[in-house]
């Protein structure tokens, strides 16, 4: 089973622009330890944003319901797939940096990896089924997408990666066609698993001493916990904490 480091900074708000620069220092550096024939282990981080919009690389700006340049929070355009999302505090967000030369050399392949790390931790954790929609990216639960997914390769080193909204203030996304799909709602796991009828005659052992709303109940901490087991599981890698020191002297780096 190969190594993989991981940065845990589930409970932190980390700026949206810091954890891209660490994403394409670790690709810069295992591009360069590749063409010295060395090789790196691979690297996940997990962590939240303070409110920010995303736009890949070719997307759209008629799924913008404002002015791009008088946005209400931050807005960046960047390298991943995808057409515009939020991301905030509440959703959790997995960045994997990985050689896909040690698993499958397939960019559709990872895709429904990343999809099948959600629907796997939405199963065995909350006892919710996760379901994909045919020529879509994406894990939904009944007709409300939980989680999105917009990643990018650069001579099969991934970055950018997926985001699962927990918690999240839902309000940001009426501001956008999250993902330029207007037919389909945006959804959180509090809101569905606090929701009756979704929580008929299911049990969840972690939290059956549990009597408060899942948000009290620590639903970040669970959530992220089992994103990083089933995570660990569907890639094969046997997971190593790195100190969080380390991520955020790497985040703040001069970029070259």
């Amino acid at each position: 089973m190969m190594r993989c480091d991981y940065y845990d900074l589930y409970d932190e708000l980390i700026p949206y622009k810091d954890a891209w620069s660490w994403q394409k220092h670790m690709v810069e550096t295992k591009h360069a330890l590749l063409e010295a024939d060395k090789d790196e282990c691979d690297s996940v981080v997990v962590l939240q944003h303070p409110p920010v919009y995303t736009l890949g690389t070719r997307s759209s700006e008629k799924f913008l319901l404002f002015d791009l340049h008088d946005s209400p929070i931050d807005i960046y355009r960047t390298e991943r797939g995808g057409e515009v999302t939020y991301h905030g505090p509440g959703q959790l967000v997995m960045y994997p940096i990985i050689n896909l030369r040690h698993y499958k050399m397939d960019l559709h392949w990872y895709l429904r990896a990343l999809e099948e790390v959600v629907i796997r931790a939405l199963w065995s954790t909350f006892a919710l089924t996760g379901s994909r929609i045919d020529g879509l990216t994406g894990v939904w639960v009944g007709n409300q997408k939980v989680a999105a997914i917009g990643v990018r390769v650069s001579r099969w080193i991934t970055y950018h990666g997926l985001a699962l909204n927990v918690t999240t203030d839902l309000t940001p996304f009426t501001r956008i066609v999250p993902c330029g799909i207007s037919d389909r709602p945006v959804g959180t796991l509090s809101k569905i698993l606090n929701d009756s009828n979704s929580m008929q005659n299911v049990t969840i052992p972690r939290f059956k001493d549990c009597t408060e709303t899942w948000d009290a109940c620590t639903l970040l901490d669970v959530t992220h916990k089992s994103l990083l087991k089933e995570f660990s599981e569907v890639f094969h890698v046997d997971l190593v904490q790195k100190g969080v020191g380390e991520f955020k002297r790497i985040s703040t780096l001069p970029e070259s």
